[in-house]
């Protein structure tokens, strides 16, 4: 085969993993990448959101000295902010990293604090996706509480996947509401304080929206502008590091 069809190092890795673990999910899953795969090179990305708190009690239960990354950006519910701090203290969490977007990017591209009303991709990229990429620096891999029931688009998440030369786990792709209910009352995990006003999936307060009665849980995120993800989740971004708008 020419040189320039080879796959990637970091999606024979994946494939690789896929061999090995494909069989495991949710604590079995953890355990394996925490303490076989990626030892000490490992770190759980978390928004401390609704469905947060499983993936979070799974990975304090293996170990709760693993790196956590949480993304502040500036314009989050303070419910969010609170929340996190219960978790942490519930489930003995001693490493977590809030990181944000830094105050030179910030004058630079959004002065006024409305980006996310011009160009909500342009906001997403440096208040998040940003500060997660040099969050992760140093890092094999990351832990996502991704899940294939949470909208049409995640459909077909895998357990692994390689995302600009790393790893994405996903322990919890698999796992369907029930399961995840059924967990939060088996460990008897507190709730988002925002859930039960309708809030299913809570990013920034101002792109977050309650969602209707049957529709996808991620329904609520930037209702009406025909976005689905604030990037953090896809590869190559349009939206430069030198920012000019």
């Amino acid at each position: 085969m020419p040189e320039g069809h080879l796959l990637p190092p970091d999606v024979l890795r994946a494939a690789e993993l896929t061999e090995r673990y494909g069989t495991l999910d949710g604590a079995a899953l953890m355990q394996a990448v925490v303490k076989e795969a990626f030892p000490g090179t490992i770190a759980l990305v978390s928004s401390f959101g609704t469905e947060s708190a499983v993936l979070l009690a799974l990975a304090a239960e293996e170990d709760p000295a693993i790196p956590v990354i949480f993304v502040d950006t500036g314009k989050l519910f303070g419910e969010t902010l609170r929340y996190r701090d219960h978790l942490i203290k519930t489930l003995g969490l001693t490493d977590v990293r809030t990181v944000g977007p830094t105050k030179g990017d910030l004058a630079a591209a959004d002065k006024d604090g409305l980006l996310w009303q011009k160009a909500p991709d342009a906001c997403c990229h440096l208040r998040k996706t940003l500060p997660l990429r040099d969050a992760l620096h140093g890092f094999e891999a990351w832990v996502t509480g991704r899940k294939r029931f949470q909208a049409s688009t995640r459909a077909a998440i895998p357990l692994f996947e390689a995302q600009d030369g790393r790893i994405k786990v996903n322990p919890l792709a698999l796992w369907d509401r029930d399961r995840l209910d059924a967990e939060f009352a088996r460990r008897d995990l507190p709730r988002h304080p925002l859930e039960e006003d309708g809030f299913l999936s809570i990013g920034c307060y101002t792109c977050t929206e309650r969602v209707a009665p049957g529709a996808d849980p991620r329904s609520g995120r930037w209702a009406g502008l025909g976005k689905t993800e604030c990037g953090i989740h896809t590869t190559n971004s349009n939206y430069s590091d030198a920012w000019t708008i």
